[in-house]
């Protein structure tokens, strides 16, 4: 069963955060490139820590092993300087999908008691 074996590593481009520039007037969005570095599928799902501000299209997504996907992070316009900005992150979760599975996500791969994987996107805005 796939949920015993620990899912491999993915790669993320960037890395390590997330960069929005000002102005805040408007909408940004910025692309961030997923690589499962594994040998089995993947499930994977975005959170962010701020809906109203934050959007990720799409959201959730199968890859096969060496496959990838681009995703778009939104930034919607705020008020910057008078919002609290300093928790805002996005995060990838990603399971091994069952072996027998179509290549369609589905939610409740992240709800049994297989492991998830998670890394964590800090978002920085330069004023």
């Amino acid at each position: 069963m796939a949920q015993s074996v620990p899912p491999g590593d993915i790669a993320t481009q960037p890395g390590t955060k997330i960069v929005f520039n000002a102005p805040y007037d408007d909408k940004h969005t910025y692309h961030i490139k997923v690589t499962n570095s594994s040998a089995r599928r993947i499930g994977w799902a975005f959170k962010t820590t701020n809906m109203k501000r934050l959007g990720v299209d799409p959201a959730a997504g199968v890859l096969d092993p060496k496959e990838n996907a681009l995703i778009a992070v939104s930034c919607d316009a705020f008020a910057y300087g008078q919002e609290d900005t300093n928790n805002d992150r996005v995060t990838i979760e990603w399971t091994n999908t069952p072996d027998e599975a179509a290549k369609q996500f589905r939610r409740e791969w992240f709800q049994g008691d297989g492991m998830v994987r998670r890394k964590n996107l800090p978002i920085e805005y330069n004023p």
